[in-house]
């Protein structure tokens, strides 16, 4: 039995890698907010015997805790924890942001995915065999970011060094990190991009994308290497979309 946890499984890419992990055989534990699009990603993978719908704010430390948890208790191990819970902030000029918003930020993508990562470790240090893998969503804002992006950019280049920790500090377990660099894939969050948004030059312009299916395989792929293997950082973006060079 493989066993693997996808935060923010609701839609977009959690949704998709879900999806994937769910049709190659894995027992996959679905994490969100939203208890109704956990159960629409259980039901439309069509192996709804092997997903376990997990509602949970991933902020709230009892909530992760109790994921994991149940995780354990249903399943007895976890060998791949996909981190990609996420949230970014209104594009407004740095000075205005307020900072109860950059706050709200920084808790559900770098605080959660450490508090994910701590229960996950404690798990696959204590199994047999022992280890696993986790798979950190990063993002292209871990190498570049976007105009009036300073609490998403901020967080995923925290994101970058969270990874190398664990992959060090994982090594003697048989834990490795993982991190996978998306850009521009078609999900409910990114739509607007074909309709335009703000680039580094001040004008604005629509942006191609990619389906957001070729992220779940990728996902997938790094999944499924045996742990003597990593890919430590994948970068899978829409080819023509201004990112490589200046724009």
């Amino acid at each position: 039995m493989r066993v693997a946890i996808v935060t923010g499984a609701g839609s977009g890419i959690g949704k998709s890698a879900a999806l994937a992990m769910l049709k190659d055989g894995y027992n996959v534990g679905l994490v969100g907010r939203r208890k109704d699009m956990l159960d629409k990603t259980a039901a439309e993978s069509g192996a709804k015997e092997r997903a376990m719908v997990l509602p949970a704010d991933l902020t709230k430390d009892a909530e992760v805790k109790s994921v994991f948890s149940e995780i354990k208790s249903k399943w007895g191990r976890l060998d791949v924890l996909f981190n990609n819970a996420g949230m970014g902030a209104p594009a407004v000029p740095m000075e205005e942001l307020p900072i109860e918003k950059f706050r709200e930020v920084v808790n559900i993508n770098l605080v959660a995915m450490f508090m994910c990562t701590q229960e996950a470790i404690r798990i696959m240090k204590a199994q047999n065999p022992k280890g696993g893998r986790i798979i950190n969503n990063g993002s292209i804002s871990a190498h570049t970011p976007r105009p009036m992006s300073v609490a998403y950019t901020s967080t995923k280049h925290a994101v970058t060094g969270l990874t190398k920790c664990i992959s060090l500090d994982g090594r003697k377990d048989d834990i490795t990190a993982s991190q996978i660099d998306i850009g521009n894939a078609l999900t409910e969050l990114a739509a607007r991009m074909a309709k335009g948004v703000p680039q580094a030059d001040g004008s604005v312009k629509p942006e191609p994308l990619m389906d957001v299916k070729h992220v779940g395989d990728a996902v997938l792929h790094m999944a499924n290497l045996p742990l003597d293997v990593n890919v430590q950082f994948m970068t899978i973006m829409a080819t023509k979309m201004p990112f490589v060079g200046r724009g």
